[in-house]
């Protein structure tokens, strides 16, 4: 009888990792970022288990959106969030969301490609997403990745 390999706990090491999106197209990046922060870039990758790594993204302002339909894109995709009173559904397209907010579209790209449930979740804290060149997290000495 094969056994499948489980990792202990002190087994799994995350390191982390810096990522710079001047350029970059948006779901591209998002892509490569899932797999970093899920851990399937690694060869003793399970399922269920929390092997990723921390990701940083720096210059988030930067992030291209290309396609067929890029100019319509920018104008009918909309992000959408309710402050939880009557008529309180507030829209945000995608032009006006790169220009106030660009993490939180790449932040919602990357939740769109990772598990909805707790573990997904608990994955998605350890994306951290900054519009400009800098960040506080010299101290850990992330890895660059381009």
């Amino acid at each position: 009888m094969i056994k499948s390999y489980y990792p202990k706990a002190a087994e799994i090491e995350s390191k982390w990792v810096l990522v710079d999106a001047d350029g970059q197209n948006l779901g591209r990046l998002a892509t490569q970022l899932a797999v970093l922060l899920i851990g399937k870039h690694k060869p003793t990758f399970t399922p269920g288990v929390e092997m990723g790594d921390h990701v940083i993204v720096i210059n988030a302002r930067n992030i291209t959106v290309t396609g067929t339909r890029t100019n319509s894109k920018l104008t009918t995709k909309n992000y959408y969030h309710h402050s939880g009173f009557p008529g309180g559904l507030k829209t945000v397209s995608l032009r006006d969301q790169l220009q106030s907010h660009p993490d939180r579209v790449l932040r919602s790209a990357v939740w769109g490609m990772l598990p909805h449930n707790r573990m997904g979740r608990h994955i998605l804290k350890r994306l951290k997403i900054y519009a400009g060149s800098e960040h506080p997290h010299g101290p850990q000495n992330p890895q660059p990745v381009k």
